[in-house]
């Protein structure tokens, strides 16, 4: 039986996934419109590309689609098995890129018409793009979900695949060398007075 579009937007992605495996295209379309967005945030975060993001997240929605008539309603978020996919494909991608400089790497968009504060803005992205590419992998993965994606605890250590305490341990070392290295810069980036 096939269901509204609209109806669709109320199941969940197990459900959704479910009906994609057993024929059903507008569930496809609904769970495609649901994950997309949030798949193309975590790629660009930990990457810092937009079509660097946007490969990542094909991939990852195309994974998904190969895997859906195995999928094991209940026994893992749809969300967090993506999140995960993703974060390999980011970590792959980062390795490949490893030797590629800052300015290589293409800089977000600012909307900010001032041409002072766009450059002040950007100078801002690049330290923080810097400090984080600095991370050892896993705690820039950690601290990106965390503050960035804003993902609870438990979802970053089954994305991960390490315990709760280890992420908290990540974030914290993370965090503390990201301070560390941008303490530094605060005054060069017009953040002190």
């Amino acid at each position: 039986m096939k269901m509204p579009f609209d109806a669709m937007n109320e199941l969940s992605d197990d459900v959704l996934l479910v009906l994609y495996a057993n024929g059903d295209r507008a569930a496809a379309g609904a769970l495609t419109n649901r994950l997309t967005p949030l798949v193309f945030s975590l790629a660009f975060r930990l990457l810092g590309d937009q079509a660097e993001a946007e490969d990542i997240a094909q991939e990852a929605m195309l994974r998904l689609w190969k895997i859906a008539p195995n999928w094991r309603q209940g026994e893992a978020k749809v969300t967090t098995w993506l999140y995960r996919i993703v974060s390999n494909l980011c970590t792959d991608r980062h390795r490949r890129r490893k030797g590629l400089g800052l300015d290589e790497v293409a800089e977000p968009r600012d909307p900010t018409p001032s041409v002072e504060r766009q450059m002040q803005d950007q100078d801002r992205a690049r330290a923080l793009r810097s400090a984080l590419e600095g991370l050892p992998e896993r705690q820039r993965q950690a601290v990106v979900m965390r503050h960035l994606e804003e993902l609870p605890n438990p979802e970053i250590a089954q994305i991960l695949g390490v315990s709760i305490e280890a992420v908290e341990s990540l974030i914290s070392r993370g965090k503390r060398q990201l301070k560390a290295t941008l303490c530094s810069l605060k005054k060069p980036l017009g953040l002190e007075e």
